[in-house]
């Protein structure tokens, strides 16, 4: 790493944006191959949203299962979007991953054999799901953690990206805001990995964190690169009642059941072979019929996990008892749990190959901030875990490679970080009389919620775009309350918000063109899936005015589009 201290310039060869699993999976792997890497997170890597993943991490390891049928099992819950040479690579590599992770020191459950445990999982055909009890997310980010530590990367925790450095269409590196001292930097890079995970709180309520706001896709669309499928936002079949927090398919996995109001199990209706465990869009469309039509509970449906008996809870789901004794007072060995559907997880993002490398020189993308596409228009539970290690590995390597062939293109100077240093100051100083943040994050995510949710329409989408436009108009009136420097939280906000409108408006503009029912986009008016006129990706570039749309192929090596039943 060099520096040229007195004008805030950092150097390194890669810079990865983002500490959760898929950032430090390619710093890992980009240091392996030798590049002088970096990380920017704006949290500290241990506090990074993949802790959050309950349920597991796919991979065929079974001696009846294989790789082609774990493909399958992915083209079809993607509804056929998914593009089928990355779905093949990430199937084809998930085996030696696990393994990995388990020589890394990850401590997967155990069969009493001794080889590894796999749950079922949503939409799988084979019980493949891997996992640590249903703290899987938490136990990799750890085991990660070391290795990175071990390996000597630097970390740049707690700094907030602010914008990415273009030059002739070339990723040339980042600026961020050091959030302890507010001092802006400029980070001179040959390759940018941006792994910022999701958007959840772009939608009110979201089982995501805080920090989710989609800060990685948003600065790539904003320098120029194009954005995929952003209209296909899964909304997960259980999460708690009022919280929102996430209740994992782990439950169904080891044999919960859905229940209405009269106690049936009411999944016979929707997905008699499959039952609880199809594909997550189609049990939250199941429940919000259920609900709908007046068979729920309180706006709930009941996940009931007694019949599992007290020992398997304990053993396998005690964070989920833990969750639902605190967070809706529920004792779920003894009474079900009340859940609904609720924002997940975001299937489009930065559009990438099979490398990572997105559609600006220098710029790699990996996690779910990226659409390589192997989630298409719907994800299975336990591929998102496995992408962030898959993608991350390829995009690290594949950066580290960009880093050391790419010719020099001389010293970048700071006039990016000075730009920003100016736009920034001008923020902060900004009059308090205006809405505040908060505020406008809360509108913002309650329309989409009830515009763009599990169901729409395309009178809903327009009022959705109209909705998106008024909250930017305020947006540029909002108000900056502290004024300060340190660790200014109020000023990251304000930045963040402008993050998440970027993208909400990517995503109302994509599901008001798409005239079909697809995965997760389910729209009232336009039930049927139509792959004549839409079996195709939606890109979105910036320009001033909103997204440009236009349309890519999907690429289809094994399978045709067939209907989907589960």
């Amino acid at each position: 790493m060099a520096s040229r201290a007195a004008e805030r310039v950092l150097q390194h060869q890669v810079v990865v944006l983002g500490a959760g699993l898929a950032g430090m999976r390619a710093a890992l792997e980009a240091a392996r191959a030798g590049a002088d890497v970096a990380v920017v997170s704006k949290v500290f890597p241990t506090r990074s949203h993949s802790t959050a993943a309950q349920g597991g991490i796919n991979a065929a390891l079974a001696e009846d299962d294989s790789w082609e049928k774990h493909a399958f099992d992915t083209v079809k819950g993607s509804d056929y979007l998914g593009d089928q040479d990355a779905i093949e690579v990430l199937c084809r590599e998930a085996p030696s991953d696990i393994l990995e992770l388990e020589h890394m020191g990850v401590a997967f459950n155990r069969k009493p054999d001794g080889r590894m445990a796999q749950r079922p999982f949503g939409g799988a055909g084979f019980a493949r799901t891997c996992y640590v009890a249903d703290i899987t997310g938490h136990a990799i980010v750890h085991t990660m953690w070391e290795q990175l530590a071990k390996a000597g990367v630097r970390v740049y925790d707690e700094w907030f990206a602010t914008s990415l450095i273009t030059d002739d269409s070339c990723c040339r590196g980042i600026t961020a805001m050091e959030l302890r001292t507010g001092t802006i930097y400029t980070i001179e890079a040959k390759a940018v990995v941006v792994a910022t995970g999701g958007l959840g709180r772009v939608y009110q309520p979201t089982t995501n964190g805080l920090i989710c706001t989609g800060d990685g896709m948003a600065l790539a669309y904003r320098a120029g690169a194009a954005l995929q499928d952003m209209e296909f936002t899964q909304f997960h079949p259980t999460t708690l009642k009022n919280s929102g927090v996430l209740i994992t398919e782990g439950a169904r996995g080891e044999g919960g059941h859905l229940l209405n109001k009269d106690g049936e199990r009411f999944m016979a209706k929707y997905a008699p072979n499959r039952l609880e465990l199809a594909s997550r869009d189609v049990v939250s469309r199941a429940e919000q019929t259920e609900i709908d039509e007046g068979r729920g509970v309180d706006g709930c449906v009941l996940l009931d996990l007694r019949h599992l008996g007290t020992k398997l809870i304990h053993e396998k789901l005690y964070q989920i008892y833990e969750l639902a004794r605190d967070l809706a007072g529920a004792d779920c060995t003894k009474e079900p749990i009340p859940v609904r559907p609720g924002m997940h997880y975001q299937m489009g993002g930065v559009k990438t190959d099979a490398n990572g490398a997105g559609t600006l020189r220098g710029l790699y993308a990996a996690g779910e901030c990226a659409s390589v596409s192997v989630h298409g228009a719907n994800r299975l539970g336990g591929n998102s875990l496995l992408e962030t290690v898959v993608f991350g590995r390829r995009a690290g390597r594949a950066a580290a490679e960009w880093a050391h062939e790419a010719p020099e293109a001389g010293p970048l100077s700071n006039a990016a970080g000075r730009d920003m240093e100016r736009s920034i100051r001008e923020l902060a100083g900004r009059s308090s009389n205006g809405d505040r943040p908060a505020k406008l994050r809360w509108e913002l995510g309650t329309a989409m919620n009830s515009l763009a949710g599990i169901f729409r329409t395309g009178e809903q989408l327009a009022e959705g775009v109209k909705a998106v436009r008024e909250v930017r108009e305020r947006y540029a009136r909002v108000g900056v309350r502290d004024h300060g420097r340190v660790f200014n939280t109020d000023l990251v906000a304000v930045l963040e918000l402008g993050y998440m409108l970027d993208l909400a408006g990517t995503m109302v503009a994509g599901a008001l063109a798409r005239t079909e029912s697809r995965g997760a986009h389910s729209r009232r008016d336009y039930p049927k899936r139509d792959d004549a006129n839409w079996l195709k990706h939606t890109l979105a570039v910036y320009s001033p005015e909103g997204p440009k749309l236009s349309y890519a192929t999907v690429t289809q090596t094994r399978w045709q589009p067939e209907e989907r039943r589960y």
